[in-house]
This record gives C-alpha cells, sequence and structure tokens, in this order.
C-alpha cells in the first residue's frame, strides 16, 4: 500500500469538546493503522496532556505533534515513558510576555515545562492544564527558554484576543487564539503544518498523499500543508475557508468517514 501520513487534531477532532472518544473514531483510527499507515496526532496539547488520548486510541508506536508543532515525539513502548522526545523548538517568552503583561486584567499565564506540566503566573481554571502547575515569580516566568507560552482570560472572549494580539503587535513568534480567550504562543516559524512537513520528509511519504483533519485556527498551517485538507463541521468559516473540503460534526462521528475513505 502508498505510504500515506495521517494527520489528526484531538480536541475538537478526534475527541469531543467534553473530552470524549468515542467508539466509532477509536474503530477508525485502529483500522487505518493496522495497514501501516502513518497515523500522526498533531495537537496543541503538551506531552503529558496528549499520551492519555494516545492510549485510549491505542496508540503506542508512531509520530506525535505536540504544543502546536513546537514538539514532536516517536512513540516507543520500551521506553519508560512511552516515548522519545525526537525534537523541540523554543524561543524567548520575555518580550512577548512583557508586551501583554498588564494588557489584561485578569488573565493569568503559563509556559510549558516539558513533559511536566507549567509555570503559571496564577491558577488557571480547574482542569484546563495537565501536569504538575507551579505558580512562579515573573522573573521565574520568563526566566528560560520554553516551547509554548499560554495567555490566558477567564472574562474575555476569542474576539477580544484577536484585538489584542493586533493592538500590541506581537512579532517573531507564532500564536493561535482558541474558541475561548485563550492564546498559545509560539517560536515564529513553527506550526502543526511546520513539524508534520520535517516528519513527510523523514517518513519519505510523497506530498499527494498527506491527510490532515482539523477544527481551529491552530489547524489552519495543518490543512493547508497537507494535499486533502479536511475541516471538520464544528470548525469556524475562516477554517472552513483553507479546507479541500469539510466532514461532519465531532459529535456526529465526522472524522471516521474521512478515515474510511482512506481504505478505499
Amino acid at each position: 500500500m502508498t505510504e500515506r501520513l495521517i494527520a489528526l487534531d484531538l480536541d475538537g477532532t478526534t475527541i469531543t469538546h467534553a473530552g470524549v472518544l468515542r467508539p466509532a473514531v477509536r474503530e477508525a483510527v485502529q483500522a487505518v493503522a493496522a495497514t501501516g499507515m502513518h497515523i500522526v496526532v498533531a495537537t496543541g496539547r503538551s506531552i503529558v496532556a496528549t499520551t492519555p488520548i494516545l492510549d485510549a486510541l491505542g496508540l503506542t508506536t508512531g509520530y506525535v505533534v505536540c504544543s502546536n508543532g513546537a514538539v514532536t515525539l516517536a512513540l516507543d513502548p520500551d521506553e519508560p515513558q512511552g516515548y522519545q522526545i525526537l525534537e523541540t523548538v523554543t524561543f524567548d517568552p520575555a518580550p512577548a510576555l512583557e508586551l501583554l503583561r498588564d494588557s489584561w486584567p485578569d488573565a493569568v499565564i503559563a509556559v510549558e515545562e516539558l513533559g511536566v506540566g507549567f509555570k503559571v503566573s496564577a491558577p488557571f481554571p480547574d482542569g484546563e492544564l495537565d501536569g504538575e502547575l507551579r505558580v512562579v515569580t515573573w522573573d521565574e516566568l520568563v526566566a528560560d527558554p520554553v516551547t509554548r507560552v499560554t495567555f490566558r482570560s477567564p472574562t474575555g472572549t476569542s474576539e477580544d484576543f484577536e484585538e489584542l494580539a493586533e493592538r500590541i503587535g506581537l512579532h517573531e513568534v507564532n500564536y493561535n487564539i482558541g474558541f475561548t480567550a485563550w492564546m498559545d504562543i509560539n517560536p515564529e516559524g513553527v506550526s502543526k503544518g511546520s513539524a508534520l512537513e520535517l516528519l513527510r520528509r523523514r517518513l519519505e511519504v510523497e506530498p499527494m498523499h498527506t491527510v490532515a483533519v482539523g477544527d481551529q485556527r491552530n489547524d489552519l498551517e495543518m490543512l493547508q500543508w497537507a494535499a486533502r485538507g479536511v475541516a471538520m463541521g464544528n470548525a469556524p468559516e475562516e477554517v472552513k475557508a483553507v479546507a479541500d473540503e469539510v466532514t461532519g460534526h465531532v459529535d456526529d462521528d465526522g472524522l471516521v468517514p474521512v478515515l474510511l475513505s482512506v481504505l478505499q
């Protein structure tokens, strides 16, 4: 069978917004993985937030892109944690955070500690971050290069954050704004699409044999990168606009027909 790379977002695509992995989706993922095609999970989640979903999917080998492209893993069941870190891309968070500091009254900030959790400026809403969370001083928050910064407001909206990013002028970083007032900041030029392109070359998959499925703004580069970019039915219009096709809603197992189609 032709070598293919199938890139799958997690939240809102593979699992519902309530965090549920539906049986039909798991079965379809397993059916594609059984053929030897490369199923690559590509997510904004950290490593510690991604591995439980991989376990639920039954994926123990292959590759994973985390932190919106800043971290790439090779799954290996012989490793103590079940994976090796292939690549990390970091940046100095201080310039971006100095621009954001005091720009939103109730905003909280997190910087990722790879494979551990997050350093945070103040407690985040329960359940929004996984792993070990440590409240630290501002100096410690900006002290070291990081793979990702998360800027969050419990009271704002995604539109508020879009206006904020325009107003303060974030430069030399990549940023993605979620469906709530949640902004992920990554190194410049880093995205799910950039990490997947490196994996495609590593796996020697032809560009025409790439598929990607996603539902949010942090999936835009990935959908444009793939020869067949598929937006979920629950995606915003701007995401649907860059996709080659639109499938069903995540709550209706919209990923399943896409996965079954690659088996034909």
